[in-house]
C-alpha cells in the first residue's frame, strides 16, 4: 500500500463522515453485500478520479469489498477532505491527494494513480483518461474500460472517439436517467445552494439571480432559487432551452445584459469564457460569482484579478476584486465547483443512485471485456431499471407492471 496524502491522524474523523452517508445510501450498502460474495473485481486494479469527500469513499469501500485494488486521487483540488482520504488509507486503500494541493501536486498525484497501472478507470472529468493517453500509452493495453461521471467528461470522451483517439471502451455514467435526471438537477441544485447559503451568509429572497446554462444541473439550480425566493434570469446559446426557460417562468436574455441587474451569478455550463471582461464592467457593486460546471473556466478569474485596482479575502471562500469604478465583485471558491469546493457536494441519498450506476457499470465492463466493440458505450438500461427499482424499494414504494396484453397492445402495430 502507498500513499500522500496530508495527515493520517484525521483518519477518525473521517470515519464517522463515511459512516454517515453510509447510513443513507441504501444502494451502494446493498451492492457492497453483493460485490462482497460476488468478487466481481478480484485480482483488479482500479483508478478513480472523483471529488474525494464522505460520499466517494464509500463508492471506493464498496468496490475494494468486490476485490478491487483501488487507486484513489480527488479530481478537484478544493474537493478533497483530508479526514476522509486520512480513512481510507488507514483502512488500506491507496490514495494521493489532498485538500488546496497546488496545480503540480494535483497533477502529481494524478500520475501516481496511473502509474499503479490500472485495468478500470472511473473518472469525473476526464483528467484520468486524457493522461494515460498522452503520458502513459504503455499502459493503456492493460485497461479494459471505464466510466465517465459528468457532462465535461463525457464531452472530451466523444471528441477524442471522433478523432479515432479514444484507445479503450468508456461508459457514459452522466447520460443514465438515474444519474442526470437525479444528481445533475436535484442533487447540483440542493448543494449549489448549500454551498451558496453556508459560505455567504446571505439572503435570497428577492435578488436577481442569473443561471448561465439550461441544462440538467442549470434547471436545478434555477428551480431551487424559485424556491428561495429569487427572481431567475437564464442565459442561454440554445433556442430551445432558452425557450424551455421562458415557459418554466424564467427570464431568458444575454449574460452582458443580465449583469447589470444580477446579484448572484451560477454558471453551469461545462464550457469556458462564459462571464468575462464586458460583463464583469457592468455588474453592480457587491454581485457575487461562482461556477458549478466541473473546471475553473466559466467565470473569467484571471482577467478579473488583472483588472482589479485592489483585491481581498472578504470571507472565508470568498475573493474580493474592486474594478476601476469603485465596484467590489465577489468569487465563491475560486470560481472552482461552488458545491464542493464551498460545501458537501450532492447529498448522500443522490450520489446514492450516481454511484450505484457506476459500480454496476464497472462490473458490466468486466463482466463483457471480451464482446465490447464499441468505444462509446451507453449504460444498458437494464442497468438504469436496476438501480430505480432498487431504490423504490428502499423507499418502500411499489408500481404497476403490464399485463401480458398490455405489453403486446403496446409492442403491436394492429389495434
Amino acid at each position: 500500500m502507498s500513499s500522500a496524502i496530508r495527515d493520517i491522524n484525521l483518519w477518525e474523523s473521517g470515519q464517522r463522515k463515511i459512516e454517515w452517508v453510509k447510513q443513507n445510501m441504501d444502494l451502494l450498502r446493498n451492492l457492497e453485500e453483493e460485490f462482497s460474495a460476488e468478487q466481481p473485481f478480484r485480482g483488479l486494479k482500479i483508478a478513480l478520479s472523483i471529488h474525494l469527500e464522505a460520499k466517494t469513499a464509500y463508492l471506493c469501500k464498496v468496490l475494494a469489498a468486490g476485490g478491487a485494488e483501488m487507486y484513489i486521487t480527488g479530481s478537484n483540488p478544493l474537493s478533497t477532505q483530508d479526514d476522509v482520504a486520512a480513512s481510507l488509507v488507514h483502512d488500506g486503500l491507496n490514495v494521493y491527494a489532498w485538500y488546496n494541493a497546488t496545480d503540480e501536486e494535483y497533477k502529481a498525484h494524478i500520475r501516481q494513480v496511473i502509474e499503479a497501472g490500472p485495468n478500470l478507470i472511473i473518472d469525473d472529468g476526464g483528467d484520468l483518461v486524457n493522461l494515460i493517453h498522452n503520458e502513459y500509452p504503455e499502459k493503456i493495453p492493460d485497461v479494459i474500460g471505464g466510466c465517465e461521471e459528468t457532462t465535461t467528461g463525457i464531452l472530451r470522451l466523444i471528441a477524442m472517439d471522433k478523432a479515432g483517439e479514444l484507445k479503450f471502451p468508456m461508459m457514459l455514467v452522466n447520460d443514465a436517467d438515474c444519474k442526470h435526471l437525479f444528481d445533475n438537477r436535484y442533487g447540483t441544485g440542493q448543494s449549489v445552494w448549500d454551498g451558496i447559503n453556508r459560505t455567504t451568509n446571505l439572503i435570497v429572497a428577492g435578488k436577481n439571480v442569473v443561471v448561465a446554462g439550461y441544462g440538467w444541473c442549470g434547471k436545478g439550480v434555477a428551480m431551487r432559487a424559485k424556491g428561495l425566493g429569487a427572481s431567475v434570469i437564464i442565459t442561454e446559446i440554445d433556442p430551445i432551452k432558452a425557450m424551455e426557460a421562458v415557459m418554466d417562468g424564467f427570464k431568458v436574455m444575454p449574460m452582458e445584459e443580465a449583469a447589470k441587474i444580477g446579484d448572484f451569478f451560477i454558471t453551469v455550463t461545462g464550457c469556458r469564457d462564459v462571464i468575462t471582461e464586458n460583463a464583469f464592467r457592468v455588474m453592480k457593486d457587491g454581485a457575487i460569482m461562482c461556477n458549478a460546471g466541473h473546471f475553473d473556466v466559466e467565470v473569467d478569474v484571471k482577467t478579473l484579478q488583472k483588472i482589479a485596482v485592489e483585491t481581498k479575502l472578504a470571507r472565508k471562500n470568498i475573493q474580493g476584486y474592486k474594478l476601476e469604478n469603485g465596484n467590489w465583485l465577489y468569487v465563491i471558491g475560486e470560481g472552482r465547483l461552488v458545491n464542493l469546493a464551498a460545501g458537501d457536494g450532492h447529498p448522500a441519498e443522490i450520489m446514492d443512485m450516481s454511484f450505484a450506476i457506476q459500480a454496476l457499470s464497472a462490473r458490466y465492463l468486466v463482466k463483457n471485456k471480451d464482446h465490447l466493440t464499441k468505444k462509446i458505450i451507453r449504460v444498458p438500461r437494464e442497468i438504469d431499471l436496476d438501480v430505480a427499482s432498487r431504490k423504490l424499494q428502499f423507499w418502500g414504494f411499489s408500481i404497476d407492471k403490464l399485463t401480458p396484453e398490455q405489453e403486446a397492445y403496446l409492442n403491436g402495430w394492429q389495434v
